[in-house]
């Protein structure tokens, strides 16, 4: 018979940060002596190391993930008449930076078991003011990297949105090196949290980073000189020491995460798991069920934390409403969607309970 935890977190920053502790401190108290709060060496400092850590020769931080698709969107210059494709199973994010780029967000469904964008599914929506397109790398599972270079050949800016897929790979390849640019996240629950909020965009294009450098920061030229109008969307520098520190210990909190995804993959039956391919970095670690309330009130009374990730389909949103077109595998998985805990000081034995009353769950919902 299992041995019951206490409970099991969905996600235990305290847990996480109290590993890392010291290097935290002194990353804060050397923020502190340089006063570098906003820019400075020690964001440039983040930013190659992040750039670095995926093959790519420019990171520029901002604000948020949310901030970095917009920012990269004009960067391209993309904006008003210009129809942007975005899938109908991600967060608002995703469309709400299409439209604060002016641009129009066009909804294409998914695939019905990957749930990420498809060719057919990106071809149904496809119209000749169609100019770019945000495949979303879902809870860290990779949209295959050949579509992405497909939809670069035929015309369209790709922007990958790679919130939840830090140093998520494709055959070896990173996320960031075949689209035009990438957008990460920063907010704390991602696998490269801050202790608070920011992101970043990737791109191999040097004029583009230069220009994403400026729009960040007020469109400036220089100190007093504004080219056009920008965002204020500069990374903190706090933020930024940070993520510095936990950028170190990513590799390691990675490969932690796959090798608990391989043993869910393995306790639970086939077809379980919203399946991946080798590579991805499981940010969350989902599930499919038809009795998703009843599941989650029987794992909470086993004292296991779940989440819903995404439980409103984009073509359900009503902020979204003037441009919400029919995507049914998207709406029917987000009634069926329940994320398990991930977390990458999980133990073998935390995974075992959950699958074991996840498996209960399933045979009485």
């Amino acid at each position: 018979m299992l041995v019951s935890p206490r409970n099991v977190p969905f996600l235990d920053l305290t847990r996480l940060h109290a590993t890392i502790a010291d290097d935290l401190q002194a990353a804060y108290a050397d923020v502190v002596a340089t006063s570098q709060f906003a820019g400075g060496a020690v964001v440039s400092r983040f930013e190659q190391e992040f750039a670095a850590a995926h093959g790519a020769p420019h990171a520029v931080g901002c604000a948020s993930g949310t901030d970095a698709l917009a920012l990269a969107l004009r960067a391209f210059d993309i904006g008003p008449g210009d129809e942007v494709v975005v899938p109908a199973m991600t967060f608002i994010a995703t469309a709400s930076a299409v439209r604060h780029a002016g641009a129009v967000p066009v909804m294409a469904d998914v695939d019905p078991v990957t749930l990420l964008l498809t060719a057919e599914t990106v071809a149904a929506v496809r119209t000749d003011r169609t100019r770019a397109i945000l495949p979303v790398h879902l809870f860290g599972h990779l949209v295959p990297f050949d579509l992405l270079a497909a939809w670069r050949e035929g015309g369209l800016v790709v922007i990958e949105d790679a919130a939840q897929a830090h140093l998520a790979t494709w055959n070896g390849e990173f996320v960031g090196t075949v689209g035009d640019a990438a957008c990460f996240s920063f907010y704390p629950g991602k696998n490269l949290g801050a202790l608070g909020d920011g992101g970043a965009i990737v791109t191999k294009n040097e004029a583009v980073a230069e220009r994403l450098r400026s729009l960040r920061d007020h469109g400036r030229d220089d100190h007093y000189r504004h080219s056009e109008v920008g965002y204020c969307s500069r990374l903190d520098g706090m933020q930024a020491a940070f993520l510095s520190v936990k950028l170190r210990y990513l590799p390691d909190w990675t490969a932690a995460r796959r090798a608990l995804a391989a043993r869910y993959d393995d306790l639970l039956p086939p077809g379980t798991l919203v399946p991946w391919t080798d590579g991805a970095v499981h940010h969350l670690m989902v599930a499919r069920v038809d009795d998703r309330d009843a599941v989650q009130t029987a794992l909470a009374a086993a004292r296991i934390a779940t989440g819903v990730h995404y439980p409103v389909a984009l073509s359900h949103q009503p902020a979204l409403s003037a441009w919400a077109r029919p995507a049914p595998a998207a709406e029917q998985a987000a009634s069926t969607v329940l994320s398990l805990p991930m977390d990458p000081l999980m133990t073998p034995a935390e995974v075992e309970y959950v699958c074991d009353h996840l498996d209960r769950s399933l045979a009485h919902a």
